[in-house]
């Protein structure tokens, strides 16, 4: 009997075969790196072994611009809830586009969405910005300006955008002592060009650490503005908060005078209707949304209660934009909310969640390896770790090798997953079907019986 592959030989061989089917696209690389910085137009495109240059999409399918086909599970990062082409977006905003695409002045469609979000989320008033980098610099800029503190609470290993005062313990992954201690993570820079200055105004904690978030209060009395967090942290695949960790959170920080800003931005209408905000039943002082809510379309959302909103309504605190609120934003975000993200459209998304969980976990039972599937609403991802991840400091032994292995597999399958396996989720569009998973299920059986031990 032959001997089995290394794990590194067989990275090496899907790598080839990930070449190989992809010519054109290793062609429009040679020639983007002479107009594109990096020869992509997002950092996170540089993918080993190449960038994918994509054609179009349709319904639950992506196109490479070598005619390859691929069930689209990476979802644009979290965007593509409506899969593409959804003939209600489509109509709103080809509707919107005849009737203008700019005005810097509020519409109908603006209040719709703005009903919609309060009766989802349960917070009464509400904002538009256009990512979610400026929803939550919002929300940080809000905190410190009700409350005349300078300092905020992150947790280790959460992105929230790129703006300076999050641009904080990212994904610290230098040796022990630049992260420092579990219990009380360092201030890391997580790129050059953050001043220090502003990253010692970003105190660091781990997740589901409320200890470690009362000592970092204790220490500073009167000088926390608040918290923001992912209430599901999405940056290091999925990892839940413990039962009652995010109610004691807030009731923690509220005794101190400090607030809650929830990051949604990953989680909002993929978690359910209602986000992770509905899954969890914790209501935070600030919501901040983007991605899947505009139907593939930029857009950002920000709700508060009406004693933090007050705050911009009397002008206490400016929340401007030129294109905050545009229509043609506003009309694909009703068209998402009211014909897309409907009660039918999560039964049918929680069958097909059922059926991938219950897929891999066969595959994984089947093969011995040490793995778990982790889900929540339209979001999942497999963990190669033989223990329950908890925080970033566990994220940080799930193991690199598996998750990039997996993610050819799937992509020399026909399935496309985001790159960086090991920190991205997949995503189901609630144009998905059976034999959408089925592939994806058949590829992961692939892939275990390659990789087993």
């Amino acid at each position: 009997m032959a001997a089995r592959a290394d794990l590194a030989t067989i990275i090496d061989q899907q790598e080839e075969i990930f070449v190989r089917r992809q010519p054109e696209s290793a062609r429009l690389a040679g020639r983007a790196v002479h107009s594109l910085a990096g020869g992509v137009v997002s950092s996170w495109q540089i993918s080993r072994p190449q960038p994918v240059w994509l054609s179009h999409g349709k319904g639950s399918k992506l196109y490479d611009v070598d005619g390859n086909e691929y069930v689209d599970l990476h979802g644009g990062y979290g965007v593509s809830l409506a899969g593409h082409g959804h003939p209600a977006v489509v109509a709103a905003i080809r509707a919107q586009a005849e009737r203008g695409t700019h005005f810097a002045q509020p519409t109908q469609a603006a209040l719709a969405v703005a009903s919609d979000l309060q009766r989802r989320f349960g917070l009464p008033l509400w904002r538009f910005a256009n990512s979610g980098t400026e929803a939550t610099m919002d929300a940080v800029h809000l905190m410190r300006a009700i409350t005349g503190r300078d300092l905020i609470i992150k947790v280790e290993g959460c992105y929230h955008g790129h703006h300076d005062s999050v641009q904080v313990s990212v994904c610290p992954e230098d040796d022990a002592d630049d992260r420092g201690p579990a219990d009380a993570p360092h201030s890391v820079p997580a790129s050059t060009g953050i001043p220090r200055a502003i990253t010692d105004l970003t105190l660091v904690v781990g997740f589901n650490d409320l200890d470690a978030v009362r000592r970092r209060l204790d220490d500073n009395p009167g000088r926390v503005a608040g918290m923001i967090l992912e209430p599901i942290m999405m940056n290091a695949g999925i990892i839940l908060p413990d039962p009652g960790y995010l109610a004691s959170l807030k009731d923690l920080l509220h005794s101190r005078g400090a607030l809650l800003a929830f990051d949604e931005v990953k989680t909002g209408l993929t978690a359910g209707p209602g986000g992770a905000t509905g899954v969890t039943g914790v209501t935070p002082d600030i919501i901040c949304l983007a991605k899947a809510i505009g139907g593939g379309v930029a857009v950002a959302a920000i709700g508060g209660t009406a004693a933090v909103m007050e705050h911009v309504a009397n002008g206490d605190y400016e929340m401007v934009g030129t294109f905050n609120g545009n229509p043609l934003a506003m009309a694909a975000c009703r068209a998402m909310l009211t014909q897309v993200a409907t009660p039918e459209a999560y039964e049918r998304i929680e069958k097909l969640r059922l059926r991938a969980v219950e897929g891999l976990e066969h595959e994984i039972a089947r093969s011995g390896l040490d793995a778990r599937v982790v889900s929540v609403g339209a979001k999942g991802c497999v963990v190669f770790s033989a223990t329950p991840v908890r925080n970033f400091r566990d994220f940080l032994a799930v193991r690199d090798a598996y998750s990039h292995a997996h993610w050819l597999f799937q992509h020399n399958g026909g399935v496309f997953l985001p790159p960086w396996g090991k920190i991205e989720q997949w995503l189901m569009s609630v144009q998905h079907d059976e034999a959408d998973i089925d592939r994806f299920v058949g590829n992961f059986a692939t892939f275990a019986a390659a990789v087993r031990p």
